[in-house]
């Protein structure tokens, strides 16, 4: 009896093998008592295939529907070395991997790469949708072709296709067997729980991850040797600046709260942490923001905790005196293109109020905030305040100074924001700040999120 291999909702379904040829399948692999049959996540179709092939038994393969792409890159330009070599790396790696670079440093053109060496039906996935119009724009000039879109209400599946994430694991168990190539950007956002299933239910032989930042807090970033492949490449920002990213500067300025700020900061946070020590809370671990928010609501002190929290944490985000000083800086950056980043919406709207700055948080409408970047990018503006949707994605080159008034302890967040100003244009040399309310809490989010090689 032949083989038989059918892809059924993000499964592999194998029918027809012998049980002394079942050594070839995953341990993942169970039998199926409803469809009398082996059934296995999809993403291990290759390696099924592959067993097949070097036991010499005969298969018919229904499961795989992508084709060939028969026109390669219409448009070429000659790679930087470390994008050959990324490229050299993954092929190597049975071309699936991931490669980690900063941003700016042309991700981008080592997938289009990766699609002209392979050269088969291809799922782009990213995180947000002006990614995917970005990756739309470069993959239709690239190929010369029409590129399909699957997300932000449109499902029109191409030859070569951009998701989203969200669309991705919502859509895979009907797309998982219509591409040979799928290519994930950011990558680091895959291992979650529910993105991490999209990659499971695709049967794409060949994986390529991008990203300039792997490492995720919960260490699920673990999970992306077998969801993509290892890593094969690794460049950070010190060892491509000056050559291919922006010469940089960071510095760290100390602002002091004033008599009457440090106050109102002391008093808060006495009452916040008085509660939480009543209750036995350790905030540093994993389930102490939980336990604070769960107990907070369950009295009246909890409340006023609270509060507290969020008044003692608004003064070192965003004290008057952080923002007097934000006014010195934008005066001597006046011929510059500043960025100007803070942890919360309101913070963001304070500066754009403050100084008469456009804005862009996330409910900034696409086709505005696009308007916003293009504007920015011609110089009728110079200054543009956010909070955090400029910090992953956003092709910004013209922006050769960050500001960064507030922010989380993520080294990820600080990373990508230093990379929002490190595009090369010319011989800039860009300067990243970062103001800390000193003698608060602060010091130490600063102190966690500068633990990159880019801060040394």
């Amino acid at each position: 009896m032949t083989i038989q291999l059918r892809f059924e909702q993000g499964t592999l379904e194998i029918r027809g093998l012998a049980e002394a040829e079942a050594s070839i399948l995953p341990v993942e692999c169970r039998w199926d008592v409803r469809t009398n049959c082996f059934r296995v996540p999809a993403l291990h179709y290759a390696n099924i295939v592959l067993g097949l092939i070097r036991r010499k038994l005969d298969y018919e393969d229904e499961a795989r529907r992508y084709g060939t792409i028969e026109q390669g890159l219409a448009i070429r330009r000659a790679p930087r070395p470390y994008q050959s070599e990324s490229l050299a790396a993954w092929k190597a790696a049975s071309k699936r991997g991931v490669v980690v670079l900063p941003t700016g440093a042309g991700k981008s053109h080592v997938a289009l790469m990766a699609m002209d060496v392979v050269r088969r039906d291809t799922l782009v996935v990213a995180p947000t949708l002006d990614l995917v119009t970005q990756w739309h724009e470069l993959l239709r000039t690239g190929f010369r072709c029409e590129v399909g879109v699957v997300g932000g209400g449109e499902y029109d599946v191409k030859p070569i296709t951009v998701t989203t994430y969200d669309s991705a694991f919502l859509h895979m168990d009907k797309l998982g067997a219509r591409f040979g190539l799928v290519i994930f950007d950011e990558c680091h956002h895959l291992p979650s729980q529910a993105f991490s299933n999209a990659a499971l239910s695709c049967l794409a032989p060949y994986r390529l991850g991008l990203t300039a930042t792997p490492e995720r807090a919960d260490g699920r970033h673990a999970a992306l040797d077998t969801l993509i492949g290892p890593r094969v490449f690794e460049r950070d920002v010190s060892q491509l600046a000056g050559d291919f990213l922006a010469n940089y500067r960071v510095e760290r300025i100390f602002v002091e709260l004033t008599t009457e700020e440090r106050e109102r900061y002391d008093a808060a946070r006495k009452v916040y942490r008085s509660f939480v020590e009543s209750q036995g809370i350790r905030m540093g671990s994993p389930t102490g923001w939980s336990e604070f928010i769960m107990r907070s609501a369950q009295s009246d002190r909890g409340r006023e905790a609270m509060r507290a929290y969020q008044a003692h944490k608004s003064l070192a985000f965003s004290a008057p005196s952080k923002i007097r000083y934000v006014d010195s800086l934008l005066h001597k950056h006046r011929r510059d293109r500043t960025l100007i980043f803070t942890e919360r919406n309101k913070a963001a709207y304070d500066i754009s109020k403050e100084f008469l700055v456009p804005i862009i948080t996330h409910q900034t409408k696409i086709s505005e905030r696009s308007e916003i970047l293009r504007d920015f990018a011609a110089g009728k503006y110079r200054v543009l305040a956010t909070s955090k949707v400029l910090n992953e994605g956003v092709d910004i080159p013209d922006a050769n100074v960050g500001i960064i008034l507030s922010g989380s302890g993520s080294v990820r967040e600080h990373v990508q924001r230093l990379g929002r100003i490190l595009r090369k244009k010319g011989d800039k040399t860009s300067t990243l700040y970062e103001l800390i309310a000193s003698g608060t809490s602060e010091e130490f989010t600063s102190e966690r999120r500068r633990k990159h090689s880019a801060y040394r």
